[in-house]
């Protein structure tokens, strides 16, 4: 399996991945520390997470995944959502709560 694979398998099992350095009980960054915390202030308290700190194929392979350079990174149903700024705009405006809403 090569880790895309592996990636698509954690996207596609689970509800809502969130790709973040550190957990979301011990973050490891101020992005990653944000994304879950939003993640919580939604309602979302169980969530799958990934340290890509633990594992160096997972944080390269993740950026090349979604085409998008930085992490934290939020999937939904298996999508691509966004990071951490734009997490933030989507609670900010409710899209996000929606969204998340509709995947439990």
């Amino acid at each position: 399996m090569s880790i895309q694979d592996v990636i698509h398998e954690q996207v596609t099992s689970h509800p809502v991945v969130l790709y973040m350095k550190g957990t979301p009980q011990f973050p490891q960054c101020g992005f990653s520390a944000t994304a879950a915390q939003i993640l919580k202030a939604c309602g979302v308290g169980d969530f799958y997470s990934v340290n890509v700190l633990e594992n160096q194929e997972i944080r390269e392979g993740i950026k090349q995944y979604a085409n998008w350079p930085t992490i934290p990174q939020l999937y939904i149903k298996g999508q691509f959502v966004g990071g951490a700024d734009i997490m933030r705009e989507m609670f900010q405006s409710g899209e996000l709560q929606k969204l998340l809403a509709a995947a439990q």
